[in-house]
């Protein structure tokens, strides 16, 4: 209840409240933009999945337009810039894992870190969001969740074989999550969303999927402390 009153308290037209929301938008955009592009680089690495993967691609293009959306509705211009420089070591190190063909360390930035990543921060926002941004969002969040099952599944399936590179991509990547998630505290506090509650629903969301690709309760608190460090 409290989240409720405190939207209906929030003026979205204020210049701090826009100024905010010009990184925390571009922030979002470049993310489904970046998952757009994984999608397709993943699909060539994984031919089996040709089709899913161009389906989900086609799915982040179409969450990129409606966010897209919202900004304009609140004629807010998003700062590109930020959010490019924002994602560019999650990119870098993908970009560095698709080079030479390791589908887990790609699956794991993208299909895990970057989804739940997004799920957390989206349902956080979804309770202090203007109208037209809720409902886009909403719509959103029900897609991420099957982007996260298809990283899930494929990591399940080549759980053995892949535990060791995913142990080394979570200690690559998981800081990153942190470092990011304290560049945006300020802005995302404009909006209403509180650092703590999005790491919370973010390792919620990261320790789910870890163990339902395999790893067991002790692994993923360990795992996930590693990410803390740089926190």
């Amino acid at each position: 209840m409290g989240q409720t009153l405190e939207a209906v308290a929030i003026d979205y037209q204020t210049e701090n409240y826009r100024d905010a929301y010009s990184r925390i938008n571009a922030i979002v955009i470049e993310g489904e933009a970046e998952a757009h592009s994984n999608y397709l680089q993943l699909a060539e690495l994984m031919p089996e999945f040709n089709e899913e993967l161009h389906r989900l691609a086609k799915m982040e293009d179409r969450h990129k337009k409606g966010f897209t959306a919202c900004g304009k509705n609140l004629n807010v211009t998003p700062d590109m810039d930020f959010a490019e420089k924002f994602f560019s070591e999650l990119h870098d190190n993908f970009q560095k894992a698709f080079a030479i063909g390791d589908i887990v360390t790609c699956l794991l930035i993208q299909s895990l870190i970057i989804e739940c990543f997004a799920i957390a921060a989206y349902n956080i926002y979804i309770p202090v969001a203007d109208p037209f941004a809720r409902k886009i969002t909403e719509g959103v969040v029900k897609d991420e969740y099957l982007h996260l099952n298809f990283g899930e599944e494929w990591l399940q399936d080549h759980f053995e074989n892949s535990r060791a590179t995913l142990e080394q991509a979570n200690r690559q990547n998981l800081p990153l999550v942190w470092k990011m998630l304290n560049q945006v505290e300020t802005d995302a506090k404009v909006l209403g969303m509180e650092k703590e509650a999005l790491v919370e629903d973010f390792m919620i969301q990261y320790g789910e999927s870890l163990g339902k690709i395999g790893f067991n309760t002790r692994d993923i608190m360990r795992m996930s402390a590693m990410g803390l460090v740089a926190a």
